[in-house]
């Protein structure tokens, strides 16, 4: 499939229709869901008719924006008004929103063709895309093995060419993870620069919306459409959105650009084919013209026990609401309020989730909270000052996006404490609020892709785009298509 650009100069050039373009799409997703199964509710009817109405524009002579007419994915965490959101819960099975959250409102106005829900671990726990109460997607490079989580149906179907772009949200590296193991672009923004408005929350101070693309380009096309304050969410920032397509050069050598690695990373449980993968990426960024040092975040490694004491203690008091009582799954079988509860929460929630709310209730509970949570939030301000200090000396920040290529699915599902090690390399940059982008930078000896993650200051997504267009374009890795039929 083809880029965003290349696909809007077809259709302005009357080359294409997005009707054409549309069913194109929904031919592959019909043709490959049986092996990928990345998507939990495809919308052909409604996206038709939303690609019918951007070819009445052209027809009429009226100018289109960027995204109208292109097939996108949204992960199953986001309100679409009369269109299911589940969050690959059973508890959510039934649950048909009657609102719209902000991101794929902007999406409609901007005339994007929604052709689906993407598939995620159920609430968005998990880092493997196999927490899902529905299906278990597949990774497009080998269909064996896992595409990452939460957000893996979004990133499997920008890799199987599904979709030509695809929104996921971001917690502790739900975006960033899963482009990895996908071999795509995927950005988790500031915290505060896209609107969670309708986005089902998880844990509220960390989870952030984001694009996927299979360059870096269509990755800053979307961000430019769902960035922007909202009133609805209070979190939002107010401040003027920039142009980020503007900040994509081939060349690093007139921006006099500081990227800093970050040497923590690359010590014990890093696979050595990501070490050194990762570490001629940074030669190919030290070529283009940046300045390259190391720099250290002492507490980094501290960033995995403070998230999984952090993320489970909102998700707790998030997840509260979930009783059977005034919408999703109810149990039939129960005498009274408190046995419905304990039933329908019994029946309609999964094993990961059970154990999150159980940590973060614990977490949170009288005797422990100080012990527990104050620390974690103690780290969390620790963490956040080493990366503040490493940006007075750098613009950007490097290190690998996972410390292993992707497992086999199965592999990791009944150890939770070795699953959690898969975000150890993203969840402090959710911890700080920064935006982070996993990168393509090259596969290991069994074809499996392997990114790169850059890290920017708070609104520093401008330098991220740089960076990250300039590796992009010496290199070819983002043009590698997965083994798919």
């Amino acid at each position: 499939m083809a880029s965003i650009r290349e696909l809007h100069q077809q259709l302005i050039d009357k080359e294409r229709t997005s009707v054409e373009i549309t069913q194109d799409a929904l031919d592959r997703i019909q043709a490959l869901e049986p092996k990928v199964h990345s998507f939990l509710h495809i919308t052909a009817d409604y996206a038709l008719e939303q690609a019918r109405q951007v070819d009445a524009k052209i027809a009429a002579g009226e100018e289109i924006g960027m995204l109208a007419g292109i097939p996108i994915g949204i992960k199953d965490n986001m309100c679409t008004q009369g269109i299911p959101t589940t969050c690959a819960s059973r508890i959510l099975e039934n649950f048909v929103p009657p609102y719209e959250s902000t991101v794929t409102q902007k999406l409609k106005d901007a005339g994007a063709v929604m052709v689906g829900k993407t598939n995620l671990d159920e609430f968005a726990m998990g880092s493997s895309c196999e927490t899902s109460a529905y299906q278990q997607t597949a990774n497009p490079w080998d269909l064996s093995r896992v595409p990452g989580g939460s957000s893996g149906g979004s990133a499997a179907a920008v890799a199987a060419s599904e979709c030509v772009v695809a929104l996921g949200s971001d917690t502790g590296g739900s975006i960033r993870l899963p482009a990895s193991f996908c071999g795509i672009v995927g950005m988790k923004p500031t915290y505060g620069l896209v609107s969670r408005y309708g986005l089902v929350a998880y844990a509220s101070s960390l989870d952030q919306i984001g694009p996927f693309g299979r360059s870096v380009e269509d990755a800053a096309i979307l961000l430019n459409a769902i960035a922007g304050y909202d009133p609805n969410d209070s979190t939002s920032l107010k401040l003027e959105i920039p142009d980020y397509t503007k900040s994509l050069q081939p060349d690093l050598k007139s921006k006099g650009l500081k990227i800093g690695i970050i040497k923590e990373t690359f010590g014990e449980g890093l696979d050595p084919v990501i070490a050194k993968t990762v570490q001629k990426a940074i030669d190919q960024l030290k070529s283009l013209g940046a300045e390259v040092q190391e720099i250290s975040c002492p507490r980094f490694r501290y960033g995995l026990p403070a998230y999984y004491i952090i993320a489970p203690s909102e998700a707790s008091a998030n997840l509260a609401r979930y009783d059977g009582v005034k919408y999703g799954f109810r149990t039939p079988e129960a005498e009274n309020l408190l046995e419905m509860y304990k039933k329908t929460r019994a029946a309609g929630f999964g094993a990961e989730v059970k154990r999150r709310i159980m940590l973060g209730t614990y977490a949170l509970s009288a005797g422990y909270y100080d012990a527990y949570y104050l620390k974690a939030q103690k780290v969390r301000t620790l963490i956040k000052q080493d990366f503040e200090q490493a940006f007075e000396k750098v613009d950007v920040l490097v290190c690998p996006t996972a410390p292993t290529p992707a497992f086999k699915a199965g592999e990791k599902i009944s150890d939770p404490l070795t699953m959690y090690l898969s975000d150890l390399m993203t969840i402090p940059v959710n911890l700080s609020g920064l935006p982070g982008m996993s990168i393509p930078c090259g596969f290991d000896d069994q074809g499996l892709p392997i990114g790169m993650q850059l890290i920017g200051k708070v609104l520093g997504e401008e330098q991220v785009f740089q960076v990250a267009y300039a590796y992009e374009q010496s290199t070819d890795w983002h043009l590698k298509q997965p083994p798919l039929k």
